[in-house]
């Protein structure tokens, strides 16, 4: 059934979205078993990411997604969505994620903790450090732009080895390099997208990835 509907949902974003893939070497040959830390912009990003990498995905998904549509909820759940609270103060998500990764799932995962509005690459939550050290598993930075009519650019970074992004727990300036490990990366790929189309980069001051302590 999973596969069934992955299949589908690749199908309907190729023929709707004209997708430019970069750095298409840099998947991994693996079909599971790493994480991909992911720029987010809208609701599309977790099948957009799908419809270009082969595998069994995992995705966390606000609880609200899945209260809204039963048919969309029932959707979601069977493409490897998971509901999180925000704000529950509990370690559930990262427990779950963790334990898709070991089943060999690839967890897609949004460091930003948040829809971009302008395109800016916002700061790097903790989270994907913490299941990405807990797991012992390289991390996969991809970056996605829309433009235009239905245009979107595409762009794989090279795998960043698990012994990279490990942490210590306990020490803040370990998560906080961890973490700006992958902030980099994901801005590298979104300068490579727009030098590539001529344009600027979107900035903001506010837009700090190594400064997150969340």
């Amino acid at each position: 059934m999973y596969l069934f509907f992955r299949k589908l949902l690749s199908i309907f974003f190729h023929i709707k979205y004209k997708i430019n893939l970069m750095n298409a070497e840099n998947i991994p040959a693996m079909k599971g078993g790493y994480i991909i830390a992911c720029n987010h912009q809208k609701y599309a990003d977790p099948p957009m990411v799908s419809a270009v990498i082969r595998g069994k995905f995992s995705f966390m998904a606000k609880e609200e997604l899945f209260k809204k549509n039963v048919f969309f909820a029932w959707l979601i759940r069977r493409c490897g969505a998971f509901p999180v609270a925000r704000g529950a103060g509990d370690d559930a998500p990262i427990r779950m994620s963790v334990e898709a990764v070991e089943k060999g799932r690839i967890l897609v995962i949004f460091p930003e903790g948040t829809r971009s509005k302008d395109g800016v690459i916002g700061r790097m939550k903790s989270g994907v450090v913490l299941i990405a050290s807990q797991a012992g598993v390289p991390v996969l930075p991809v970056c996605i732009r829309y433009y235009g009519k239905n245009n979107v650019d595409i762009n794989i970074g090279k795998l960043i080895p698990a012994e990279e992004v490990h942490i210590d727990e306990e020490d803040r300036r370990s998560m906080r390099r961890s973490a700006k490990r992958i902030g980099d990366s994901l801005l590298a790929l979104q300068k490579e997208i727009y030098d590539a189309a001529g344009e600027p980069v979107p900035t903001a001051a506010k837009n700090k990835p190594e400064d997150s302590e969340e």
